[in-house]
């Protein structure tokens, strides 16, 4: 299985990061102990949601779609709609 996880700072409540993992509490552990440069200066973090897939492509494409600014409009607008605009 493969879950494309939303995670929301804590620290920055305004500040999420979309990622796909196989494992998400190890991956979660991972970001939370700085692991990840890029996420390690907002940590720590919480799982806002997730969404797990047994098709790694389709997983790898809902990840892809997120990061986009339509995935992210359709992410601000149905997933985690309190995020600020």
């Amino acid at each position: 299985m493969y879950a494309v996880y939303i995670l929301k700072s804590i620290k920055i409540p305004d500040k999420i990061y979309i990622g796909l993992t196989q494992d998400l509490e190890r991956r979660l552990k991972e970001h939370n102990r700085g692991d990840s440069s890029y996420t390690s200066a907002y940590k720590p973090w919480e799982i806002e949601t997730y969404i797990v897939f047994s098709n790694k492509k389709l997983a790898e494409n809902f990840e892809k779609y997120l990061k986009s600014g339509s995935g992210y409009a359709f992410l601000k607008k149905r997933l985690i709609p309190k995020l600020p605009k």
